[in-house]
């Protein structure tokens, strides 16, 4: 984990190409991270970044790659996250981000301004079915996603699931042994989960929470609820879901971020927990 052992280690970061315009690449991303001793996670809707973060690393930056399994990028597959291992490289210190459908419907209207990458692009013809069936229960392709997840270097993350299906994927990680689970921006209106039930799920080993500097930046959540969320759950990570060519660089992300640990009474300690530790943790091999 020696390459992981950074000043911040941001597990979110939406690089080009994507659905919308970024502000930067995945090789841009990473020499934005190196000036500020980072490492990031770089993340597309469009699919997988596994190689552009492999060929950033070979020029020394310190990126790695996610895939997310929409159905514009070959659907949720074992196979789709097979190839996305291989691209990923066997020389990463970090584990693969393996998201969940992003592009599922009804669709969380943003309160972000966003302009879409490519013209003939429409993201709503690619919305798809969420993970649950008729019944409640886990599609099956995505109970075979969760078997692959279970015995490849990788980490697992919910994607755009609400909370009942969150809760389900959560248990079947659970009757797998998934080493490795994120709840992505956990308790984002549109995922739905709250304190309370964060703190019902602390005993869950490998289970890490994610808390995003986008949310509270487009006032989804505060201070108040950001000192709650980390003094709730032992392994939460706080990344920044940024990108968006009109939100914070990085160096003004830490910056800002700095200032709301201050405002929420919560120690320098804790800010490194959420902002280094724990997600060295999480993506450690």
């Amino acid at each position: 984990m020696r390459d992981l052992v950074r000043r911040v280690v941001d597990v979110h970061y939406h690089a080009g190409p994507d659905l919308y315009r970024r502000r930067l690449t995945t090789a841009g991303a990473g020499r934005a991270y190196a000036e500020v001793d980072g490492w990031a996670v770089i993340k597309s809707h469009l699919g997988s970044t596994a190689a552009s973060a492999w060929e950033a690393r070979q020029e020394g930056l310190p990126v790695s790659g996610a895939v997310v399994l929409n159905d514009l990028a070959g659907g949720v597959r074992p196979r789709v996250v097979e190839q996305a291992v291989y691209a990923h490289g066997p020389d990463s210190p970090a584990r693969l981000v393996v998201h969940l459908p992003t592009l599922v419907g009804p669709g969380h209207r943003s309160a972000l301004r966003r302009e879409p990458f490519h013209p003939r692009l429409d993201p709503e013809h690619w919305r798809a079915d969420r993970v649950l069936d008729g019944t409640g229960r886990l599609r099956e392709p995505v109970r075979e996603v969760l078997r692959a997840a279970r015995d490849l270097p990788v980490v697992l993350a919910n994607g755009h699931c609400d909370r009942d299906e969150t809760l389900r994927v959560i248990d079947e990680a659970v009757r797998l042994e998934l080493p490795r689970l994120l709840l992505t921006h956990a308790t984002h209106p549109m995922s739905g989960l709250t304190p309370a039930d964060l703190a019902q799920l602390a005993q869950v080993p490998g289970l890490y929470v994610e808390l995003t500097a986008l949310t509270l930046l487009l006032g989804h959540r505060d201070t108040r609820h950001l000192a709650e969320v980390v003094r709730t759950h032992p392994r939460v990570v706080f990344s920044s879901d940024l990108g968006q060519p009109d939100q914070p660089d990085p160096a003004g992300w830490l910056a800002t971020s700095r200032r709301w640990f201050g405002e929420a009474e919560l120690t320098s300690d804790q800010f490194r927990a959420v902002t280094s530790v724990n997600p060295a943790a999480l993506l450690a091999p």
